[in-house]
């Protein structure tokens, strides 16, 4: 039976992290040396954790599956980063930080992990800027803010439209560093296809060499997992086409117990689809709700119209109208099915009235174009490439798509899974986001995670650890791994079907998204789980996968991904379907007051924790208590 302990330390909660920090038990500056860390993940959490650990003093190997770490896939955050330094001196602090985190999630989330996220938030804006990250800085020199989805002060530091890229180089200079001073040995165009557990901890990882299909094997003393998020389990989706399930899904597979896999993130400001060759969606930022305004034609005979032509007594600015105190930054999981609400009621604009409108015409009338162009350039650029129209002269044309997850592999304060030895850090985490990630979270997340927790929780673990007891990998436990991981490759290269990996990627996205998607209901996930494994397990008589299975081969590396994104998809479907309640971006139809989330604190106020068995997957939970954030019904009105 899986044991949930979350091992949050007493006592109030704004002294928990200094109290856990100070009762940690230390590893000698001496002694680091002798022990081996694995991090798989090379974006900002994992990133940020080999550079932080590696100068310590532990020995660290490092793992991406890009051909450097500076392609991870944290250098596609845009809009910025949320710490509570209140230099607006308009009401911020650390309490309203968190109080905004756990609202904004919905109230799913650990309250201790939260606060904790939002004291670090302070140093972290400190740490980036001493590495010469070039954030946004007023007149007079000091950092700029704005203001994102779900709060009403200026908390968010940015870099134009690319803070996700300057912070991961930022990040990638650190790393860089250690790597050049023989600390940390990199290993890029390397996926992980298996975890190793024996005698009850982690011992290792099994990878494949991408480049000449070499299966290898790593021990370590501990096993550090960064490796995103699952948002392109429905194919289209705002992540990189190499963002995948594998790293964490192996996991659970071992043993690990994956929480909430059906709180998905559908992300408001996206450019919609244009047809049906699109293999992924491209991302317009959040920080453009602070000067753009979405609206729709108020009558269904405008939707045709040009934006120019409609006045301005016949456009409905719907999320102003609906939500006056936040207006156009409303929450993501609320301004999504905003958008989905009055599209589905014929007021959609562009191809099949799918997307609203996101207007600057009123902030270039204000502020100047100049203006405009110098907080968001690089971002009105990137869409007129995309759409070929010209944001500054026309309206934005925006729709919800997939973009965050805030389920992933259970973790305690220490940011532990159930298998001891083996920690698991921002995205690939279930711990701070609860059912609803506010925007400018994710980097927070990741940075706090790698440079400030991680390197006192894993130093706690290890130091129970004899620095002479790393496994050898020639042992029985490794080989077994090693010989999983090479039958299941050959099976995937031994079918020899008629359908491309990709053909059934996309139609297993199509069911997800129709069935789990920004909506669900029992009857569309009953629908899900039903269409799911028989998809399944055509894919295993029908796929093609051409190519050896020793040598360079993408097909390969899709299979196996897919073949996971088929198991973890159900597994989504089964969690949406226990869930009787709305909640942040899980959405039941069934569940509802007007059109908005209606929980169920009663039965569902926990964290939904999966166990797998070769019988089938047990549902667990962690039960939430509330003790400095009163549990309410969210509003944003």
């Amino acid at each position: 039976m899986m044991t949930l302990d979350p091992r949050v330390p007493g006592g109030p909660i704004e002294q928990k992290w200094s109290k856990a920090k100070f009762e940690m038990r230390l590893v000698n500056p001496a002694n680091k040396r002798k022990y081996k860390v694995i991090v798989v993940g090379s974006g900002l959490a994992g990133g940020a954790a080999a550079a932080s650990l590696a100068e310590l003093g532990y020995d660290v190997a490092c793992f991406c599956f890009q051909d450097s770490p500076r392609r991870a896939h944290s250098i596609a955050a845009q809009g910025g980063i949320n710490a509570a330094k209140n230099y607006q001196n308009d009401g911020d602090s650390i309490h309203r930080l968190f109080y905004d985190t756990v609202k904004g999630g919905d109230f799913r989330a650990r309250e201790a992990n939260v606060h904790r996220l939002a004291e670090v938030s302070v140093d972290i804006i400190d740490q980036c800027a001493a590495m010469g990250v070039p954030f946004a800085r007023e007149y007079g020199g000091t950092l700029a803010n704005r203001s994102f989805g779900g709060a009403q002060v200026s908390r968010t530091f940015y870099a134009r439209g690319q803070t996700g890229q300057q912070l991961l180089l930022g990040v990638y200079s650190a790393l860089s560093r250690q790597i050049g001073a023989g600390k940390v040995r990199m290993f890029s165009r390397t996926e992980l296809l298996d975890i190793v557990v024996d005698n009850g901890r982690a011992q290792g990882i099994v990878v494949r060499d991408l480049v000449t299909g070499e299966i290898r094997s790593h021990g370590a003393h501990a096993v550090i997992l960064a490796t995103g998020g699952y948002g392109n389990v429905f194919y289209l989706s705002t992540n990189a086409k190499g963002c995948n399930v594998t790293a964490t899904y192996r996991a659970y597979k071992r043993g690990a117990g994956f929480a909430n896999p059906c709180f998905t993130q559908i992300h408001p400001t996206c450019i919609p689809v244009a047809g049906d060759y699109q293999s992924k969606l491209t991302l317009m930022s959040e920080s453009l709700r602070n000067d753009g305004r979405v609206w729709v034609p108020k009558s269904k005979a405008d939707v045709g119209s040009k934006p120019g032509d409609i006045a301005d007594d016949d456009r409905d600015y719907y999320l102003e109208r609906k939500y006056p105190s936040f207006g156009n930054l409303s929450p993501r999981d609320i301004a999504s099915r905003a958008a989905k609400e009055v599209c589905d009621a014929g007021h959609g604009v562009g191809p099949g009235g799918r997307g609203v409108y996101l207007d600057f015409r009123d902030a270039i009338a204000r502020d100047g174009e100049p203006i405009i162009r110098e907080r968001y350039g690089n971002l009105f650029e990137m869409y007129e490439r995309i759409t070929g129209e010209d944001p500054y002269r026309v309206p934005m044309r925006i729709y919800p798509a997939v973009h965050y997850t805030m389920g992933g592999l259970w973790v305690d304060y220490n940011l532990q899974t159930t298998i001891p030895g083996l920690f698991c850090l921002g995205e690939a985490n279930f711990s701070d986001h609860g059912a609803n990630r506010l925007g400018a979270s994710a980097l927070m997340q990741g940075l706090a995670d790698g440079y400030f927790i991680i390197p006192y929780t894993l130093g706690h673990y290890l130091a129970g650890i004899a620095a002479n007891d790393l496994p050898a990998t020639t042992s029985a436990a490794f080989r077994d791994a090693e010989a999983a991981v090479g039958a299941r490759l050959d099976k995937l290269i031994s079918i020899r079907g008629t359908r491309s990996v990709d053909a059934f990627h996309k139609e297993l996205g199509h069911i997800l998204w129709e069935g789990c998607g920004m909506a669900r209901s029992k009857e569309s996930l009953t629908e899900a789980l039903e269409k799911i494994p028989k998809l399944r397990a055509e894919f295993w008589r029908d796929v093609t996968v051409l190519g050896s299975r020793d040598s360079f081969n993408q097909e390969l590396e899709k299979a196996g991904r897919v073949a996971d994104f088929f198991e973890f998809g159900e597994l989504m479907c089964r969690d949406a379907l226990v869930r009787e309640e709305s909640c942040g971006g899980h959405f039941r139809t069934e569940h509802q007051i007007d059109g908005e989330a209606r929980r169920d604190d009663q039965k569902f106020c926990h964290a939904a924790v999966w166990e797998h068995s070769d019988q089938g997957a047990t549902r667990h939970v962690e039960q939430l208590v509330f003790e400095n954030v009163k549990l309410a019904t969210r509003s944003y009105k």
